[in-house]
């Protein structure tokens, strides 16, 4: 859509002047020989830019500037004003306008300003849009998984993301603490403001102390230029520090400090910056051990641990796989450019009864492998093999005597037996999208025998209906 402009001037050869410079270019004009008026066309259509005189009749651009600043904040200004008033010009910056053009002006010059605008308008907007679209990623019912033990974190994260508490996250490794930590920013009042990540685990000491507060130029060697450090970069929003168990008793002092004064230093200044950030942060380790054992402060350790958030494994929430599995069947058939839509029976229940030591990154870095080596619509057991190779092969075991014999082939049936049902029980459930009573009459089988052989292979799906599984 083409801009709109607004030219606001009380001497019509002015106002021509403008129309004829701004004829050619893509833009939609109107114009105004009074304050007033201005105002009046403003309330009465959309405009993205005024240029607007500052010495006029009755109502100056001054105050034209101001009533339009506080109700439509979002319009730009270009103020246009004669050499004897530049400070005005200067107070006007201050109050909001974009820019100040000195009459007389060339026409290269409007459109150099108006350009430079447009740019920006065009800047801001498609930051608005990436922190809508941010916004809207990690709101709750985006976030896979519906356990119960997921439900717990919800709540958690619902009662903690409006305030400015500091937030420790504790969990394994692949569990998703940095995806709860950007839930809890994008669900706070915060949320317009910057989300800055740093993986302690992954910087020595000297150039995490650097990242977290800057240096100055010639702090050290190779501190060629002043760098700003991510306590000043993440000012107004969240500074998410990831493995903070990490981090060395040296710099745990310093962000102590940070925690307790809102103060911070830069390596080699001496001049003190102030902050406000929300801090989150997160570890896979036992900090309590490591207070115990010396190696974490315990007065740094209450700092952080105001509000704790505990996520579970993968492990203890099994229901959640199969939503999380299709969710990243999902993601790598776009990515990748293939049409797989499926789980298989066998790979599905593989998937399901796995124990994931690595979590939902393991999960994730599972699926888009088996995407790769399928050639079909269809993920099977064969392509899983990161996680089967791992699993007891049966078949390969050679009986010496003939009582192993027998209790082998007993051990087989027995298999065979439970993969059948087990294929039965999760083909079922998904045809009927994971409800049971539907699962059940399906089959039909009676609701609670189906439950039991659901508990029987610790399949444990919670549908729509109360007391499902």
């Amino acid at each position: 859509m083409s801009a709109r402009i607004l030219i606001v001037d009380d001497e019509e050869i002015v106002i021509q002047s403008c129309l004829r410079i701004l004829r050619d270019d893509a833009y939609v004009t109107d114009s105004a020989q009074s304050g007033l008026e201005a105002l009046r066309k403003i309330e009465e259509s959309h405009f993205d830019l005024l240029i607007l005189d500052i010495m006029m009749p009755k109502m100056n651009g001054l105050e034209v500037l101001q009533r339009v600043k506080e109700t439509h904040p979002d319009i730009d200004v270009i103020m246009v004003t004669g050499l004897s008033q530049i400070e005005t010009a200067v107070r006007c910056m201050k109050l909001g306008a974009f820019d100040y053009l000195p009459k007389p002006f060339d026409p290269d010059e409007l459109k150099v300003v108006i350009e430079r605008a447009m740019e920006r308008r065009h800047l801001l907007q498609e930051n608005l849009n990436l922190r809508n679209e941010l916004s809207s990623k990690y709101r709750f019912e985006n976030i896979i998984g519906s356990s119960p033990a997921m439900q717990g974190v919800y709540r958690l994260i619902a009662q903690c993301a409006p305030t400015n508490s500091t937030v420790l996250i504790t969990g394994e490794s692949g569990t998703g603490k940095e995806l709860i930590a950007r839930a809890i920013h994008f669900n706070s009042l915060r949320k317009d403001k910057p989300f800055v990540a740093v993986d302690c685990n992954s910087l020595s000491e000297t150039l995490l102390e650097s990242e977290l507060f800057g240096h100055i130029k010639g702090a050290f060697t190779g501190a060629v230029a002043n760098k700003k450090g991510m306590f000043e970069i993440a000012n107004g929003g969240s500074l998410f520090l990831d493995e903070i168990s990490n981090i060395s008793l040296a710099t745990q002092a310093k962000l102590l400090r940070v925690t307790q004064e809102r103060e911070f230093r830069a390596v080699g200044d001496t001049r003190t910056q102030s902050t406000n950030i929300r801090l989150i942060t997160a570890t896979n380790k036992d900090l309590k051990e490591m207070v115990a054992a010396g190696t974490f402060r315990e007065d740094l350790f209450y700092r952080i641990n105001i509000f704790p958030v505990q996520v579970p494994p993968l492990r203890e929430r099994r229901e959640d796989i199969p939503a999380l599995a299709f969710h990243f069947l999902k993601v790598f058939s776009k990515e990748l450019g293939k049409e797989v839509t499926e789980f298989s029976g066998d790979a599905l229940s593989a998937l399901s009864n796995y124990g994931w030591p690595g979590n939902v990154r393991e999960l994730q870095n599972t699926v888009h492998r088996a995407m790769i080596l399928a050639n079909d619509k269809v993920i099977r057991q064969a392509h899983l093999t990161d996680i089967t190779g791992s699993q007891p092969r049966f078949d390969l075991e050679v009986p010496r005597t003939g009582d192993e014999l027998k209790r082998i082939k007993k051990v087989a049936r027995e298999k065979s037996v439970e993969d059948i049902e087990k294929l039965f029980l999760l083909e079922a459930l998904k045809r009927n999208e994971w409800n049971v009573t539907r699962s059940a009459e399906e089959t039909g089988m009676l609701r609670a025998n189906f439950q039991a052989l659901m508990r029987k292979y610790d399949i444990r799906i919670r549908g729509s209906e109360s007391g499902e599984a």
